[in-house]
């Protein structure tokens, strides 16, 4: 079988994008022939994380462990190298397709009570193409039987049409730095500019103090005859910026990865999602070329 499982491909109009059965995650966003995210290879897992769906966490918790109601969680080392947890429990989870129409489709998971991770979550995520974009609809429901903690994040590669990334220039809706040693917060946001010449800059790095415009946060890729604006609910108030220079079929690449909490917040607690028995939690961001 395809590492990714089952392709499903949604189009309207000149708008198309496919996801994968294995992670749910966005193999592509095209416009006619314009690809505005990295495609992932068929026959292949996702090179350097693309495209994936990142819950019930996104990002690293710090040595895998953390505290819950008193209790010491150890969750699986994903990230052996630096020791860490790394974006959740269903990257690698078989999602099932609960409804699809040629523009959309809602595919389902549940991460259960495993090691590192007490109560049941479920998440249902819905991909739609349509005149303006890609939208992406996300809801997490706890199934269990007492509160848990959630976050989410998104690791889409933006890139526009065949520009190279050196050509582009990114511009976050964040206003401030965190500050990150091994990739775990080592001290407070700090303010600084947040647009980037991509041909001088390479980052591994987040993001946090993200401003709404009209009601939502937008980063923007722009290219010389064009660009992708990724927009967010104001919960996507963090964002992680990785620059690869070894994309297959594109070299260097820039993922723009929306977060509701930055890394570590299994740790330190900032802007998660509370969820009681039985209680959901909806949030949307999206893609739109320019």
């Amino acid at each position: 079988m395809d590492p990714c499982g089952e392709h499903f491909t949604i189009v309207s109009g000149a708008a198309r994008a496919a996801v994968s059965e294995v992670g749910a995650g966005l193999r592509y966003f095209a416009v006619g022939e314009t690809l505005y995210t990295e495609p992932v290879p068929d026959g292949s897992r996702p090179p350097r994380g693309s495209g994936a769906l990142l819950a019930p966490w996104p990002n690293r918790v710090a040595g895998g462990r953390w505290t819950w109601e008193g209790r010491t969680q150890q969750l699986a080392l994903s990230e052996p190298a630096a020791g860490n947890a790394i974006h959740g429990l269903l990257r690698h989870a078989f999602w099932r397709p609960s409804d699809q129409t040629d523009a959309a489709i809602t595919l389902t998971a549940t991460a259960p009570p495993q090691n590192g991770w007490p109560q049941p979550v479920t998440v249902a995520v819905t991909y739609r193409v349509g005149d303006d974009g890609l939208s992406v609809e996300t809801t997490a429901t706890n199934e269990g039987s007492g509160p848990i903690p959630f976050g989410l994040g998104f690791h889409p590669y933006l890139r526009v049409g065949d520009t190279p990334t050196d050509d582009c220039t990114l511009t976050l809706a964040a206003r401030a730095q965190l500050p990150l040693r091994d990739q775990i917060p080592s001290g407070p946001l700090a303010p600084r500019d947040t647009t980037f010449p991509l041909a001088t800059t390479t980052l591994d790095d987040a993001f946090g103090d993200c401003v709404p415009t009209d009601g939502l946060v937008r980063h923007t890729l722009t290219g010389p005859d064009g660009g992708v604006e990724l927009w967010a609910d104001p919960a996507f108030g963090w964002v992680q910026v990785f620059t690869p220079d070894d994309m297959p079929g594109h070299g260097r690449a820039v993922a723009v990865e929306p977060m509701t909490c930055p890394p570590d917040a299994l740790n330190s607690g900032t802007d998660l999602q509370i969820l009681e028995p039985g209680e959901s939690w909806t949030g949307s961001w999206g893609l739109r070329p320019f």
